[in-house]
Formats: structure tokens, C-alpha cells, sequence
């Protein structure tokens, strides 16, 4: 049986799309004053949001728009496959100047709170009650080829009965995440190339 794609979400250049309609927009440039409007407007409930890194806060506000806006249960065996370029490197670089510092050396340990890419996967984990595979990859630019071949593979095996891919990628002010759910009941077809058209 072939696997389909229910929903796609994209946050990116200012803008929040679900499947094809733009459902916010804002030029903030800044991508902190940007990601709280986004999880403002969305009314999105998690507290620890604020306490996040910049990845960890992409990351649950693209899975809680695409989810809460989706039909239908979340499955607690749903895998969450993540991917992206540059892991943590916003936080790592905070971190690194303060130890640069030499006048004012004190590498905060509030860096690491919420770094690190399994942190994404664990808050979206703990915030569903998913009790699932999960994993995050590092390529350097969003691997459809990968992305349908792992999918599929945890859907075929058992391993899940549905699975949340994404791209989520921040530097700095620099931003872009793609998600989409896939699952044998999916609408849309789920091919390398169908996924091309839909993050390009």
C-alpha cells in the first residue's frame, strides 16, 4: 500500500502556509520577535516555549500548527523524523562567545537547556504523549529521497503508523521549516519529487 501525505505546513520568509493558504503573515525581521508572533496568533498552549532555543521553538510551533489544524487522532506511535543543515549552531555560537570573552568569562549554562536537536523531538514528543520512534538527521539541504524512503520504511516495519517529517533550519535571523504528516491513509502522493514542489 502507498503511503500519502495529509497535511504540509511551512513557516518561512515572514509567512505561516498550511497546505496552499497563507494563514499569518508578518515582516518582523528579527526571528525571535517573529516566532513569538506566530505562536501568538496560533494561541499555541506551552509555556516552556519561552525557555526554548531558537530550533526547539521552530520546531514545536510548525508541529502544533500542522497537528492542531490536522483531522482526525494524533496516534502516539506517529515517529517524528527531523532534519536539517546546521543542528544547534544558533546556540553553539552564543555559547562559544561567551567563553571568547576574556573580560567576561562566564559561559551560561542556560545555553544548554533547551539546545541540541533531540530536545526538538523530545518537547514535540512530550507535548503529543508520543511514544515513538524518533530521530534527527543533519544533511545539508532537505533530503526528499531520504525522507520517503525512511518514512515509508517505519510504516511498512510497524514501527509507526504514521510518521511527522521536517526540515527545520535557523541561523541567526535566517529561517525555513517544512512539515508534513504521511501515513498509508494520506491524500496526497508522497514521491521525492511531489516533495520538491512543495518546499521549493
Amino acid at each position: 500500500m502507498n503511503n500519502g501525505i495529509h497535511h504540509y505546513c511551512r513557516i518561512s520568509n515572514g509567512q505561516v502556509i498550511l497546505d496552499d493558504k497563507v494563514l499569518f503573515t508578518n515582516e518582523e525581521k528579527n526571528f525571535d520577535g517573529f516566532i513569538k508572533s506566530v505562536y501568538k496568533h496560533f494561541e499555541i498552549d506551552y509555556p516552556k516555549f519561552y525557555k526554548m532555543d531558537p530550533l526547539c521553538k521552530l520546531s514545536i510551533v510548525i508541529a502544533s500548527i500542522l497537528l492542531d489544524n490536522s483531522e482526525g487522532a494524533i496516534e502516539d506511535d506517529m515517529a517524528l523524523l527531523l532534519s536539517n543543515k546546521s543542528s544547534c549552531i544558533d546556540v553553539d555560537l552564543k555559547h562559544q562567545s561567551t567563553i571568547e570573552d576574556k573580560d567576561d568569562y562566564y559561559p551560561s549554562p542556560a545555553n544548554f537547556v533547551y539546545t541540541l536537536p533531540n530536545i526538538a523531538l523530545g518537547e514535540i514528543s512530550i507535548k503529543y504523549k508520543l511514544r515513538s520512534e524518533n530521530s534527527f538527521f543533519i544533511f545539508e539541504d532537505f533530503n526528499p529521497e531520504f525522507m520517503v524512503d525512511y518514512a515509508n520504511s517505519l510504516i511498512h516495519l510497524n514501527k509507526a503508523s504514521s510518521v511527522l517529517c521536517a526540515w527545520v533550519e535557523v541561523n541567526k535571523d535566517n529561517y525555513n521549516a517544512f512539515v508534513y504528516k504521511v501515513s498509508p491513509n494520506g491524500k496526497t502522493e508522497h514521491s521525492k519529487e511531489h516533495l520538491k514542489t512543495l518546499i521549493e
